[in-house]
């Protein structure tokens, strides 16, 4: 029994070493072990393999939670109107100096700091122009109910309509992207500097020079951002992951729960 309950505890703690690693790999490799020490504690400690099973299910079935007690009464605004606002104090957003001055570094200028909130959630936007890149950026800043996580994005668009889209967002996006939008997705822990790279290889890749780059104008970024926003919208609309509740409401469709829960598996496994 001692020697059962060393082996769960030592499992257990290889997991959180694990964890703890910042290699994904790693990291994913924490959260199986997770799984692995909930079976072996419902298995030799419960007696009974099916005990294992359902704890190390707990796992997988845990999303469910909150996608039943939250998610699926929540409500976003169809339109997302962007107005400008003041910038999130230090004590809010300790980075936010610190990106700020390595995008001018980088050589993108400042345009405007602007937001859309509702019902307890804000999306902040510090937006940036580089004329000479045909190149747009921004530091963005997402906060929902005390939790809160920044990510920065570089965005060019091509003469065909297309936008390539760089960022290091940490999570599985919720939406799915427009079918006009090409993704690169950076490393979590790059700085503006890689990121802005990254960038620069991506659109090497798909075979786009700066001038086969729309010129792009810094007084039309807002516009710019609140219409990605809205085709985004749209074509969640119609994929059915959400559904109009009302005229100015949407919401998560039963489909968008269910595409919320693989997104998890996704980021668990």
């Amino acid at each position: 029994m001692v020697s059962d309950i060393l082996l769960v505890v030592g499992v257990g703690v290889f997991a959180a070493a694990l964890r703890s690693c910042r290699n994904p790999a790693l990291f994913s490799l924490g959260n199986l072990a997770l799984v692995a020490t909930s079976f072996l504690a419902g298995w030799l400690l419960g007696g009974s393999v099916l005990l294992g099973a359902g704890f190390a299910a707990m796992w997988f079935l845990l999303p469910w939670f909150e996608i039943l007690t939250r998610v699926r009464s929540m409500r976003l605004p169809l339109h997302r109107a962007l107005e400008k606002c003041p910038p999130p104090p230090s004590g809010q957003f300790p980075a936010f100096g610190g990106l700020s001055e390595e995008m001018e570094e980088a050589g993108y200028e400042y345009v405007e700091d602007v937001e859309w909130n509702h019902d307890g959630m804000r999306q902040f936007y510090r937006t940036f122009h580089h004329p000479e890149k045909r190149t747009s950026s921004a530091i963005c800043l997402s906060e929902q109910d005390g939790f809160s996580f920044y990510f920065v994005t570089f965005t060019s668009r091509g003469l065909d309509g297309r936008t390539y889209l760089t960022w290091n967002y940490p999570f599985s996006y919720s939406m799915r992207l427009a079918p006009s939008v090409v993704l690169n997705k950076a490393e979590g822990d790059s700085d503006v500097a890689g990121i802005d790279e990254a960038h620069a290889v991506f659109l090497e890749a798909q075979g786009l020079a700066a001038e086969k780059l729309q010129p792009g104008c810094a007084e039309k970024l807002r516009s710019e951002i609140e219409a990605d926003l809205r085709s985004q919208i749209e074509h969640n609309i119609a994929c059915g992951i959400l559904k109009r509740d009302g005229e100015e409401m949407i919401r998560y469709a039963l489909r968008g729960m269910f595409f919320l829960w693989t997104r998890f598996l996704r980021e668990f496994v």
